[in-house]
């Protein structure tokens, strides 16, 4: 139906007609998307090395797959890169959820791209525990340094466990070492477990603190701080300034009363303010001078080769459990064990000898 409006008796009015009724389905459904190559092994060793960013992304994504035919890739992949790897500084770095990790890495990873570095940063990102979900977001929080081309970010999820993570984030650091990246930051999920694991895989250990959060109580107790290679209180800035420098000051007092590090280093403790960017080159000096020692003493070779026979045997450990819980024989077993204990018709232990027997008795006898 013709609108009045548009009659010649009103030129300067016009309507037009209109948008007219859409599909409900996405027209752009059927169009075939384009699939990703298949890379061999030889392809991804290759991209790597060239330091293709694409490629290494690809790998890493092998490397925490759980698919056995992935894994397969991966271990593959990993071998034919040791050679290349080995020649970053690994450096963990841990604290109490709002101290400023992701922001402090920012600006220390700024740091070391200002030098003429390459920096990869492994983010341990905690999961639900009801559905096992993550969000990923590190990236968000470091708006600068994810702008950087010689900046490699890869966040990962724990889902749940945390040892499998660990062990994957180990094999990515060789990953991203045989693609020229010769700084590793390594972000943990918060204090707990996760710091022991991350501790076993970096070279410095770096320790993120708060000032007013009742931390320097706790600092006089023994466990993370016993880890910690150095202490930054962050956010001394504003009004802030003076409770930081307290806080500074009590936790030097608490690391008096621990026994001498194993590499004879003191932790030193140092104040910053990662928003404004404020006393990062004493951070990162405090960090070089580690180095310096640790590398002049003998440690850091020392450090590394037991951080290597430690994830030997962890991934003996890991291996023996999945074959263990994977054991037809043993998993029927485990059900009828698990009644009898839970109908107090014997014993948690001897339930468990017997799981074990059943376990040791297969492995003589296969064909049983």
């Amino acid at each position: 139906m013709e609108h009045p409006e548009n009659h010649e008796d009103y030129k300067g009015l016009q309507v037009n007609a209109g948008v007219g009724s859409q599909p409900i389905t996405n027209p752009y459904r059927n169009i075939r998307r384009t699939r990703k190559r298949e890379l061999s092994v030889n392809d991804y060793v290759e991209g790597i090395r060239k330091g293709d960013v694409s490629i290494l992304g690809r790998a890493v994504t092998l490397v925490e797959s759980l698919a056995e035919s992935h894994q397969a890739i991966a271990q593959e992949v990993i071998e034919k890169c040791l050679p290349y790897s080995g020649n970053s500084r690994r450096i963990g770095i841990t604290g109490v959820p709002g101290a400023g990790k992701s922001t402090s890495i920012d600006v220390f990873g700024l740091h070391v791209l200002k030098n003429g570095g390459k920096l990869a940063v492994l983010a341990i990102d905690p999961s639900s525990e009801r559905t096992q979900g993550s969000i990923l977001g590190d990236k968000t929080r470091m708006e600068k340094l994810s702008q950087q081309k010689d900046a490699f970010i890869r966040p990962s999820p724990s889902a749940g466990s945390l040892g499998g993570v660990a062990r994957k984030t180990r094999e990515t650091i060789v990953l991203c070492e045989a693609a020229g990246y010769d700084n590793i930051f390594v972000e943990t999920v918060g204090v707990g477990q996760s710091e022991t694991a991350v501790h076993s895989m970096v070279d410095f250990f770096l320790l993120i603190q708060l000032a007013g959060t009742g931390d320097e109580l706790q600092g006089i107790k023994r466990g993370i701080m016993e880890m910690a290679d150095g202490i930054v209180i962050n956010k001394c800035d504003g009004d802030n300034v003076d409770r930081a420098k307290l806080a500074a000051a009590q936790f030097r007092n608490a690391l008096f009363l621990f026994p001498p590090t194993p590499s004879k280093w003191k932790p030193e403790v140092l104040t910053y303010s990662g928003y404004y960017e404020l006393g990062i080159d004493l951070v990162w000096d405090m960090i070089d001078r580690y180095f310096a020692y640790v590398k002049s003493t003998g440690y850091f070779e020392r450090k590394r080769n037991e951080q290597a026979k430690y994830w030997m045997m962890e991934t003996i450990d890991e291996q023996l459990r999945h074959n263990f819980y994977n054991m037809p024989e043993v998993r029927a077993l485990l059900e009828q064990k698990e009644l009898r204990v839970l109908n107090n018709e014997q014993s948690s232990f001897t339930a468990a000898k017997d799981v074990l027997d059943c376990y040791f008795q297969h492995l003589r006898c296969p064909e049983n």
